[in-house]
């Protein structure tokens, strides 16, 4: 059985931790993921760094080595791989060799989820996604994000559930294809995810997020059964599985 280990990062709570965050980036993050926080309005790159530094952490505690010791290795299927990549599929390298560990980060509602699969074999694919039922009320959603099958079965979901459900389907979408590395190159509305193999739903004893957020993992090379049981979610250790970027190593 495949084990999938998740860590919920709850929201800044406070306006002092944006410093600190930013402190602790530039001592432990490398400089293509700085310039992209630099890039972005102020409150998305602090979101954006928050995020790297918690990957980071979780990474390296998953594999016993020191976060600073870690150098990004991304993977784009457009633009290749390289140290000067921060963009794709996350990945680390650790004094020069690549590290056996699959990656994937989401953020909604002001929290971001990650999942990682210790000890992947070569290949291994892995996504997560979730998602805030808020942002599921525009018109045109079904029409643009639901497969066929999909609107069908949300035809009989009362109005007060069907945010929801929305946001169930497109987390489990996000998540498919951020494993399958084709993101939203594809039309949202093409791909069926009412059952796929793989393809699990995460509640938030698995996650440690709110209950109202949607949550998925979707996971390369898994045995095909009804529940789709081969995953195993479970949290990280340590602070029930959540990690505040603040409580980073020295």
């Amino acid at each position: 059985m495949t084990q999938c280990e998740m860590r919920a990062v709850p929201p800044f709570l406070v306006p002092g931790e944006a410093a600190a965050v930013r402190s602790d980036a530039e001592r432990l993050l490398d400089g293509v993921e700085l310039a992209r926080a630099k890039a972005m309005a102020p409150a998305a790159g602090t979101a954006f760094l928050a995020g790297r530094l918690a990957q980071r952490d979780f990474a390296a505690s998953l594999l016993s080595v020191s976060a600073a010791d870690l150098a990004t290795a991304y993977g784009c299927p457009h633009c290749g791989t390289g140290p000067d990549l921060g963009h794709g599929r996350p990945g680390y390298t650790y004094r020069g060799s690549p590290v056996p560990l699959a990656l994937s980060l989401s953020r909604a509602g002001g929290w971001t989820l990650l999942a990682a699969v210790p000890d992947a074999a070569p290949g291994t694919r892995l996504g997560t996604d979730i998602e805030d039922p808020a942002r599921t009320g525009f018109d045109g959603f079904d029409g643009l994000a639901l497969a066929p099958a999909e609107r069908l079965a949300l035809r009989d979901i009362t109005a007060v559930l069907l945010p929801a459900a929305r946001a169930r389907l497109w987390a489990r979408k996000e998540a498919w294809l951020k494993m399958t590395g084709e993101g939203l190159s594809r039309m949202p509305s093409s791909l069926d995810v009412l059952e796929r193999p793989g393809l699990i739903d995460l509640g938030p004893a698995e996650t440690g997020l709110p209950a109202h957020l949607a949550a998925a993992v979707a996971l390369s090379g898994l045995v095909r059964t009804p529940a789709m049981a081969a995953v195993a979610p479970r949290r990280a250790t340590g602070a029930a599985g959540i990690l505040h970027p603040r409580l980073l190593p020295g």
